[in-house]
């Protein structure tokens, strides 16, 4: 079943791209036509890169593995916050820390710092410093929450980054490949779509074009996530159901022996 339909991505404006003297060739394949100077997108394939993409996200989310979603730019970020803190994921939508992905060691410790500072707020362990000292460190920790709170969960590397705009964020991408992560990407006609898995060509400057492509692909990793979760009651109930059976094999089993002793001891004492 299709997640996007043409009527849809028509009307938030999807098909629009850049100007034709700012074009990628590489995206000629996703092109339907020139009109007065600026390319418009082939909707029908947008139609089925988004359901592809749509697809392949809901079996990662289906696993129990991570997305993280990236997209720095103004007109972008609060979208993606919200769709991405929608379905449980993990987002950048400030400045990309660089070596995010290939350092990412180094990131969770200072997303662990900003715990410990919590902690320690918490438990009164910073009640005999100074204002001063205080204030230094509360702005510490609205620095550390601003660039990272959005991934304090993201405990180990994402499968999958989806990205809104791959010339803005080109180092992230540029990380992912290094690792072999997955990039999904809406991108327009003056990107290059060799570095991204799943091409969604599609407007990323108009709020309505990014917010239909989000939509369908965060519909389907919550179908995902919706799957796995009767997957595991299902398990459980299988499980139990397996418990149940295997307790009353051996209740029948116990049951036995204490007949055939019974029927023992009658036999010893008639003889």
């Amino acid at each position: 079943m299709s997640r996007t339909n043409f009527d849809m991505l028509l009307e938030a404006g999807c098909h629009f791209g850049h100007l034709r003297r700012k074009w990628n060739p590489a995206m000629a394949p996703y092109i339907f036509m020139e009109r007065n100077g600026i390319h418009i997108i082939d909707l029908h394939k947008t139609v089925a890169k988004v359901d592809e993409a749509a697809e392949a996200l809901k079996q990662i989310a289906k696993s129990g593995r991570k997305i993280l979603f990236v997209s720095t730019k103004k007109q972008a970020k609060d979208i993606v916050a919200e769709k991405a803190a929608s379905v449980g994921m993990p987002y950048v939508n400030e400045r990309w820390p660089g070596g995010m992905l290939t350092n990412f060691p180094t990131i969770r410790k200072a997303v662990k710092k900003m715990a410990n500072i919590d902690r320690l707020m918490n438990d009164g362990t910073y009640s005999n410093l100074s204002k001063r000292e205080i204030l230094q460190i509360s702005r510490q920790r609205a620095k550390l929450e601003k660039n990272l709170g959005s991934i304090s969960d993201l405990t180990r590397l994402p499968s999958a980054l989806f990205v809104i705009d791959v010339m803005k964020e080109a180092i992230a991408i540029k990380e992912a490949k290094r690792l072999g992560i997955p990039v999904f990407a809406m991108v327009d006609t003056n990107s290059n779509p060799n570095d991204v898995d799943y091409v969604i060509p599609a407007n990323d400057d108009a709020k309505d074009s990014i917010e239909v492509i989000l939509n369908a692909c965060c519909g389907a990793i919550a179908e995902g996530l919706e799957e796995r979760k009767v997957e595991k009651v299902d398990e459980k109930a299988s499980k139990d159901g397996e418990e149940g059976e295997a307790k009353a094999r051996r209740g029948a089993r116990k049951a036995r022996k204490e007949e055939v002793k019974a029927e023992e001891e009658e036999t010893a004492e008639e003889a």
